[in-house]
Order: C-alpha cells, then structure tokens, then sequence
C-alpha cells in the first residue's frame, strides 16, 4: 500500500480545492445587481428614518464600520463601530433630524464578483465604502470604511 506524505498530500488537495472554489462563481445578473442596491439603500434609508430592523436587514451581523481619524496629537486611529452599535444608533434616532431635501442616497456599484461586491454610498456627511457578500442567498454588508465630507462634525 503507497503512504502519501503529508506534503505529497497538501499538494494533491490544494488543486482540487481551488477548482471546488472556482465551480460556484457564476456571471452576475440584473437581480443581483438590483438585490445590491436594496440592501444598500436599506442601509441608507433604514439611517434617515430611524428603521433599526430596515438597517439590521442589510447587515452581517459580523459588520465591522470603520474610519481613520486624527487623535489630539495628529496621529491616526481607527475607530470601529459593530452591527449591533450601528442598529442602535438607527434606533435612537438614526439621522432622523436630517430634513427630506438634505437627505443624499447616492448608490453607485462600483464592482461585482461572484459572491462578492463593492458599493460606494454617498450621504448627507459623509461617504461610505462598502463591501457586500451574498450570504445564504441573500446581499449583506459585512465591512464599510466611511469618511466625513469636508465641514461635516469636523
């Protein structure tokens, strides 16, 4: 009987798994795309009007919200926030307080790629950048690197 060695192994298995990996990736379609949008404007209507579960629905539970910014000393620092901070936060009010006419909702897709994509939202104070993953099925955010506008509670 032939004893692989566990090297001789990993080599044999790495080709085999990478071809199982690549066998799911399918050509995007005009649902994907429109399941994109939705989830985003989820996100971004569920904040104006204070919709926690409209805002919960577009997230990974796993969502990690990030943005560099300057400490006192100038240097820079990443403050994160999590899905359950985020949903609280729409839930005490979200951006409510913005009026109708101020409220931007600029969606823009700027890739897709199997399971995955890449969406920039752009807001009354600030501009996410967000990456989605069809998970179960279904569109959700699980990372978004966002930045104040100019002016915005700087």
């Amino acid at each position: 009987m032939l004893r692989l060695t566990t090297r001789l192994r990993a080599a044999l298995l790495v080709p085999a798994l990478a071809a199982a990996t690549l066998a799911p990736l399918r050509a995007q379609t005009a649902a994907d795309s429109a399941a994109i949008r939705a989830t985003a404007l989820d996100y971004v209507e569920g904040w104006y009007s204070g919709d926690a579960d409209r805002m919960d629905r577009a997230l990974s539970a796993d969502l990690a919200k990030r943005i560099v910014y300057s400490d006192s000393l100038g240097r820079s620092r990443l403050s994160q926030m999590t899905a359950m901070g985020l949903v609280r936060g729409t839930r005490a009010g979200g951006g409510k307080d913005t009026p109708a006419d101020k409220q931007q909702k600029e969606i823009r897709i700027l890739d897709i790629f199997g399971n995955a994509a890449s969406v920039r939202t752009t807001m009354s104070g600030w501009v996410d950048y967000m990456h989605l993953a069809k998970f179960n099925r279904r569109w959700v955010i699980v990372n978004v690197l966002w930045e104040l506008k100019p002016g915005a509670g700087n």
